[in-house]
């Protein structure tokens, strides 16, 4: 394994144009690509090439085309999930979801964050901080999940909102950035 991938899944800067990281790219670019194109095939077709494609997938996935990913292999989907069209997962870290999570069309969930120094950010230095979806989850249409960001089971986040925090469990978030209009029980902030 070459350096930069071992700094990547060490969740340290690297430098993703490198070989080894440019063949797992052609490996993820050729398999959302026959995901994408299979809309109309046999589910169980479909469940292969996701199988293929991500790390870990449970009973009962489905993700509406089209789908994008960066690697693939970081993202771990639970059982009884839905991914809507448009979602795109930058995983150069781990994401995982619960299960019986729903996700809105066009959410983007993001591992991927880039230096801020202008001259490192130039030479296209990044890393991957992970993202935790709990259990019982609905991201709404278009929301954002940021990096680091971690998400209580049951909570709901309404379309648009922008994730830049830790959210607790069971409670309802709104806005950019998301903020907690509600607990699930009834009681507002």
């Amino acid at each position: 394994m070459g350096e930069n991938k071992r700094r990547m899944l060490a969740g340290d800067w690297f430098v993703p144009d490198d070989p080894e990281l440019a063949a797992d790219t052609r490996r993820r670019v050729e398999l959302c690509a026959a995901y994408n194109a299979a809309e109309c095939a046999e589910p169980a077709e479909r469940a292969e090439i996701l199988r293929r494609l991500l790390g870990s997938v449970g009973e009962d996935v489905r993700i509406r085309p089209p789908f994008h990913c960066d690697f693939g292999y970081h993202i771990s989907i639970g059982s009884g999930t839905f991914v809507n069209f448009g979602a795109v997962f930058l995983d150069s870290a781990a994401i995982t979801i619960g299960a019986d999570v729903q996700i809105g069309p066009y959410a983007q969930v993001l591992t991927a964050t880039h230096e801020v120094d202008p001259v490192r950010r130039r030479e296209g230095w990044e890393k991957g901080v992970p993202v935790t979806i709990g259990d019982n989850v609905w991201l709404g249409g278009g929301v954002i999940v940021c990096p680091g960001v971690t998400i209580g089971e049951d909570t709901v986040v309404g379309a648009g909102a922008v994730v830049t925090a830790d959210l607790p469990a069971g409670v309802v978030a709104v806005g950019n950035p998301a903020r907690v209009i509600r607990t699930l029980d009834g009681r507002t902030d």
